[in-house]
């Protein structure tokens, strides 16, 4: 998941079985898609393998993205996106029955794209949705 710290927008997510390079890869890429690069832009992750992984970071070398990566044990480096985990969780994840991974991956799409960027409002926004604080 990329998510815009200044908007809290979704900006990139992507689905797999295995959590590996391709999976931070695919996120990022749709990241990249949907944005433009015009200044120079960090890309913050915890300290993971998949973010650590030469295919990763030559994506980011790639794009002009410069990488930045919490402390080791600081759960506070990446808070931002630790809450929207949790809020997903909360308000996705935990009352649904999954049947299958289209289903899944439908349900994440909904969340993300349908509700969480552009009607879910934040109080770090002034209580509007991250697509209604890119607009103004």
């Amino acid at each position: 998941m990329m998510l815009d710290l200044y908007s809290r927008q979704i900006v990139g997510w992507a689905m797999s079985e295995r959590n590996n390079a391709k999976l931070v890869i695919d996120a990022l890429q749709m990241a990249i898609a949907r944005r433009a690069i015009a200044n120079p832009i960090i890309v913050h992750s915890d300290q993971g393998s998949t973010y650590g992984s030469n295919d990763y970071q030559g994506v980011l070398k790639q794009n002009g993205l410069l990488p930045s990566m919490s402390r080791k044990g600081e759960c506070y480096d990446n808070a931002v996106a630790e809450s929207f985990f949790g809020t997903l969780k909360t308000e996705l994840v935990d009352d649904e029955d999954y049947r299958t991974r289209e289903q899944a991956k439908q349900s994440l799409f909904d969340y993300i794209e349908v509700f969480y960027n552009r009607k879910r409002r934040h109080s770090y926004l002034g209580y509007v949705s991250p697509a209604e604080f890119e607009r103004a």
